[in-house]
């Protein structure tokens, strides 16, 4: 297989790639890691008539904390991610997710910027700001605007970004104290997408009932599937068997999963149940002995 033909940019700074970004717009695409973007333009799924490097742009990658808020440049690498002490400190929930995250071949090269631009509903990494609260800059060559994580993704392969921006930068908050999270997925194999997975972040009040809860789902709808409020009926409850189990039950209800060749609607629907029970169990138990 072998992409359409088009035209090869090298951008040598960030304000070089905003330009040509922003003379080409939708004719153009970002080239990061490529570990999505090259398997789609071999099989012609997407034809970008330019593509603009941006491999160069060592500024844009990188891992800083700020008080209780974590930044972290788009070009950063998943093996950066995997291998930082800060972030695995912070941010529990990602660095769990991270293995899961196809092989690591690809999580050499992959980006976390160019993961969450592709927008694929299955991957992990979407989901995971979702769960976080996250919010992500974008800039163009005439301004910069910041979008909220649950507001970036707005259906398959498709972002809030419009055509002459980049995603720059990811910002996540650091969970607060008594605060719990969890990640799990249902795949096949290891390194495959995942028939559902789950991203749960948790926090207990000082009687160590729920205070606040983030659940978002990869695999269960055509973007990561925030169903926060399927669980918003814990807020204020102790955490029991039966308000865990309630909480599945309206999750399940809640989402619409869309089938696939290796699992059913009814499947993915069951997977998510169990899933959340488990996961919120998990993180329920690192939130009270954490």
């Amino acid at each position: 297989m072998k992409p359409a033909p088009l035209k090869y940019m090298a951008a040598t700074s960030l304000d070089h790639a905003l330009r040509l970004k922003a003379d080409y717009g939708g004719e153009a695409s970002f080239l990061a890691g490529g570990q999505s973007l090259i398997p789609t333009m071999n099989f012609r799924l997407a034809q970008p008539a330019v593509l603009i490097d941006i491999n160069q742009l060592s500024d844009l990658a990188g891992i800083a904390r700020d008080g209780q808020t974590i930044h972290i440049g788009a070009m950063t690498r998943y093996r950066a991610l995997e291998r930082d002490p800060l972030l695995a400190d912070a941010l529990p929930l990602m660095t769990e997710a991270l293995p899961h995250i196809a092989h690591p071949q690809i999580r050499n090269r992959g980006t976390l910027g160019g993961n969450l631009a592709h927008a694929d509903p299955a991957s992990e990494m979407p989901a995971i700001v979702v769960a976080l609260g996250g919010r992500l800059r974008a800039r163009s060559a005439a301004a910069e605007r910041w979008i909220e994580a649950r507001d970036f993704f707005v259906g398959p392969l498709t972002t809030a970004l419009h055509d002459d921006e980049m995603l720059v930068e990811i910002e996540l908050p650091a969970p607060v104290p008594r605060s719990g999270s969890c990640f799990m997925e249902v795949a096949r194999r290891r390194g495959d997408f995942a028939m559902v997975g789950i991203a749960l972040m948790l926090t207990l009040g000082k009687n160590g009932d729920c205070s606040s809860i983030r659940i978002a789902l990869c695999g269960a709808g055509e973007t990561p599937v925030d169903a926060s409020d399927a669980a918003s009926g814990l807020i204020g409850q102790p955490i029991d068997g039966e308000a865990i189990g309630d909480v599945a039950a309206s999750v399940q209800q809640s989402i619409d999963p869309p089938g696939n060749m290796q699992a059913s609607k009814e499947f993915q629907r069951h997977l998510a149940g169990v899933l959340v029970k488990r996961a919120l169990r998990a993180a329920w138990e690192r939130a009270t002995h954490g």
